[in-house]
Formats: structure tokens, sequence, C-alpha cells
């Protein structure tokens, strides 16, 4: 090279380009350090129905890569599969066929909870703050009334219908956490504050985001409201009383007259057709599980469930996970229940029953009434023939009545494994 061109206008044009290069690269560099999401707490406010739902969602370096674990009350969420996609970092929630996408700067973050595996679109704005880890107000007005106890409660829909509830929870100054147990399953960990005698509890646990508001009507009364996501709202009306029970969650779901046992074929994950009546079932215990990777309180079941399987299959116990599931068609469910599958580390069947739908389910199993609720358990003995069918499921968020619902179903399985 000419040692003269530096003394020429190409000199100045060398330079110029050299300091643009070293801005982009700066540029980019910059970026990149915005892209990553900071350890810590976040606190996520999801805008819905002119409501915050909030939740609290914390960070936690991994090596080379970052996790997060949605927060309620004592439960924490582990969410694991974070990907950078353009400007945006993308979030896939838990077992869920849901995102968080969102754009990160600094302690700020912003973008959409949307879920993909409704027939209409579901999108629903929200922002984060880094080093937040309230979940209401950061320094509440003290509380003045106590909503800790057991409380009788009728939910009412759009449509005016009401359907019966029990609220339990535990206040303790302005923090409050506790849960709605229902005849189909419960609302599992709710957290939130008492300001005055306004009660807030909301969840999100990476598929539903609900928010509870109430506040005193009467005496031992309360009223409230209910909201999830972008459009379910009802109203909701609360008594105390401790001797409040709901039905029993045995009587619900039965044989219709005529039956003692079930029929069914469906294919597993892997494609192979299952039918009850194969030999690997011939004289075993077995439960049916009906189950729905986007079921909450499906998946608690199966967090109790997969480790007794794997702990008492030598017994001549079998499980068969019957899952019904909001993405229509075989190809497109399967990717749902093997990574409810992977993470939760099933070892017993799952098939693919249908689409997610009770009626679709009651179709699939003719011998029963109806099927309410998902997930529906039935117990089968040795024989053949079933001898229980529990609806719904009450989760470790309900406390004393998942303990309960533990010491009944170890009894009922103590009982039917005993059996020649």
């Amino acid at each position: 090279m000419n040692r003269y061109l530096f003394n020429t206008p190409a000199r100045l044009i060398l330079l110029l380009a050299l300091a643009l290069t070293q801005v982009i690269t700066s540029c980019t560099s910059s970026t990149s350090t915005n892209h990553t999401i900071k350890p810590g707490p976040w606190r996520v406010a999801l805008q819905a129905q002119g409501q915050e739902i909030p939740f609290i969602m914390e960070a936690e370096a991994k090596g080379d890569s970052t996790v997060l674990y949605l927060i309620n009350g004592e439960e924490r969420i582990l969410v694991d599969d974070i990907k950078t996609e353009s400007d945006s970092v993308k979030i896939r929630l838990h077992i869920f066929d849901a995102d968080l996408i969102a754009k990160v700067s600094g302690d700020k973050m912003a973008g959409r909870f949307t879920r993909n595996d409704l027939d209409k679109r579901y999108s629903v704005p929200f922002t984060a703050e880094h080093g937040k880890s309230n979940r209401f107000k950061e320094n509440p007005d003290p509380a003045t009334y106590n909503f800790d106890g057991k409380w009788e409660v009728a939910f009412t829909k759009k449509d005016g219908k009401t359907y019966p509830a029990i609220g339990v929870f535990k206040q303790k100054d302005n923090y409050v956490t506790g849960t709605f147990l229902t005849e189909t399953g419960d609302y599992r960990y709710l957290e939130g504050q008492v300001e005055g005698n306004q009660l807030k509890l909301s969840t999100f646990d990476g598929n539903h985001d609900y928010l509870f508001t109430a506040s005193p009507s009467e005496e031992n009364t309360i009223k409230g409201e209910y909201f999830a996501g972008l459009y379910d709202h009802e109203t909701w009306t609360a008594k105390r009383n401790e001797n409040a029970e709901l039905a029993k969650a045995d009587e619900l779901t039965y044989l219709k007259p005529g039956y003692e046992s079930l029929s069914f074929t469906f294919p597993d994950v892997n494609g192979k057709q299952v039918s009850l009546s194969d030999e690997k079932y011939k004289g075993k215990v077995v439960l049916v599980q009906l189950l729905g990777s986007w079921c909450p309180n499906c998946m608690d079941e199966t967090k109790f469930l997969a480790p007794y399987y794997t702990k008492n299959k030598d017994r001549g116990l079998e499980i068969i996970g019957l899952g019904f599931e909001r993405t229509p068609g075989y190809e497109q469910a399967v990717p749902r229940l093997k990574k409810m599958q992977e993470r939760f580390n099933i070892e017993y069947d799952l098939l693919y029953g249908g689409i997610a739908d009770k009626e679709v389910a009651a179709k699939a199993l003719p011998a029963l009434n109806h099927v309410l609720s998902f997930p529906t358990t039935i117990f089968i003995g040795r024989d053949g023939k079933v001898r229980k069918i529990h609806t719904g499921f009450s989760g470790p968020g309900t406390g004393k009545y998942y303990e309960e619902w533990v010491a009944d179903f170890n009894k009922t399985m103590e009982q039917l494994l005993a059996e020649k």
C-alpha cells in the first residue's frame, strides 16, 4: 500500500469506517447485554381486563445459562427453556404450550404472555421490574380485617350459573396465602395481601393467570371478584363456616348400570395401540388417569403418581395416563404429552385419548355416567372391576385437604394391592 495514501482524503474515509465499526460493535455488545435476565427476583405484572395480575419470578444463573422459577406461596415452578430470538427473549413456560416473550433492558422487561393451545388468539401484555419481590403494594397500609380461616363460597359466572367452593386462607398481618377448593379441583397456590379491609390474591402457573379480590359486606361475610386472563370474570360471596363441605369426590362420577369394568384402546406416545385388555394389565391393580398437559391440577396429581408408580410397580401395579389435549390431532398433541412425560419422569403408559373436552372423554369411556373434571382417576382391582372413581384433585396448595387425599389414596391402594 502506498504510504502517501494516508495523507489523502482516503485516510479520513478509512478512519471514519474504523470508528463506525467500533460504534456498531459497541451497540451489538450493549444489545446482547440488555437481553440478559439478571439473577434475583423480578416482579411481573400482567395486564388484563383493566386489572394488574402480579406474580414473582426469580432468575438464577446456572453455569452459562439462566433458569427461572415462578413463585406462588411455597411453590417454585422451574422454567429452564429460555432462548434469545432477534431482539427478544422467549421463555417457554414449563410443560405448557405457552410463552413469555419480552424485550429486556437492564432492570426492566416488557412483553406479552401468549398461550398457543387455544383456538382464539391469547396474548396478555406484561411488564417486569428486577429487584422487586412485593406481589402487590410494597408498603401497604395495616390490615384492618382478618380473612384467616375457612369460608363457604359461591362463585357466579357471567351467565348467572353458580357453583360451590371452599376458601381456606392463612393471614399474618398483611400477608395472606390460601386457595379455593371446588368439586372439580382447586385453584392451587394463591398468594397476596390484605390492605385495610381489601383482600387481593393472585397466581401464575405458566398457563393460567388468576386474580381474586374481596372485601367484607356483612358480619362474617365477604364479597369479591375473580379475573382469569383476558376473558373470564366471576363474582363470589363467602361466609365463615368451619364445617363447610363439598360433594364427595368419590361419588360424582360412577359406572352406568350394567357396567363393572372399562374397555378402551388408544395409541401411546410412540404410536403403539394399547388396550386395557392387554396381557400386561391382567391380574394387576390399574389406575386410569384422565389428564391433560394443559391442566395444572393434572400436573399436581402426576407429580405424586409418577414417583408412586416407580416405587410400587413391582407390587403388581400399572397406571395408564389417558391424555386429552387442547391441540387437535395425534401428531400435534403427542409432543405436549412427551414434554410432560419427560419433565415428571413418567414411567407408566401415556396414551392419547382425544381433544380436551369432557364430552369427548365421556364418549371415549362410555361406561362412565359423565366426565366432570380433568383429572379424574379410576381405580381398578386385580379382577378387572372398577372399585372407585375420584373426580378432580386437591393438590398440595390445599394443605390438610391434600394430606387427607394422600392418606385415603394410600389406604385404597394398599387394600387393592393386597388382594390376590
